[in-house]
């Protein structure tokens, strides 16, 4: 009967050693150190993100908001002006198609035309500029609401008197045009 017994001189099986080998203490701490890398990157990332579209919609603000325009055309049916009305800056930009210029003692103002109305007048022509500008008031903005056209006449140097009408015929006239979005 005791041939089945153990000796007691023998060794107890040994349990498993329950340590975690270095090697994956060192995968672990490399692993949280790249996931808290990858979130310092991520939030980095956001905010210069962020930044860039704060950025790009400081500068969509700043150019131009052309609602409306004009071709002018001579009396050949030739464009000659091309008028951009910018509401938000409230600007007329005007630009020279053909090489047409005033004489010393004239100059060229420009009109709003609306039906059978009195002309309004926008402004006077800086000379020789290929592209000269316009302010535009609250009247003048009023007025570019209803208007259906735009002519230039030619006047004497320092334009029109105020609630006199123009000199005509025109010398450039065009429909304005509502620019679609």
């Amino acid at each position: 009967m005791t041939d089945h017994l153990p000796e007691k001189n023998d060794p107890a099986p040994t349990v498993r050693d329950r340590r975690v080998s270095a090697w994956w203490r060192a995968l672990a701490i490399l692993l949280a150190l790249l996931l808290f890398i990858g979130g310092a990157t991520g939030l980095s990332l956001f905010e210069q993100f962020k930044t860039q579209i704060r950025h790009l919609q400081g500068q969509l603000t700043e150019q131009p908001q052309i609602r409306q325009l004009a071709v002018l055309l001579d009396a050949e049916q030739q464009p000659a002006m091309l008028v951009s009305i910018d509401s938000v800056s409230q600007l007329i930009q005007l630009q020279r198609l053909n090489q047409v210029s005033e004489g010393r003692e004239e100059s060229l103002q420009l009109w709003a035309l609306n039906g059978d109305q009195a002309p309004l007048s926008l402004g006077l022509i800086a000379r020789r500029q290929r592209t000269p500008q316009l302010p535009l008031d609250a009247a003048a903005l009023a007025a570019l609401g209803s208007a259906t056209e735009l002519a230039i006449s030619v006047e004497v140097k320092d334009g029109v008197p105020e609630g006199q009408g123009p000199s005509l015929p025109w010398l450039f006239r065009g429909h304005l045009v509502d620019k679609a979005l």
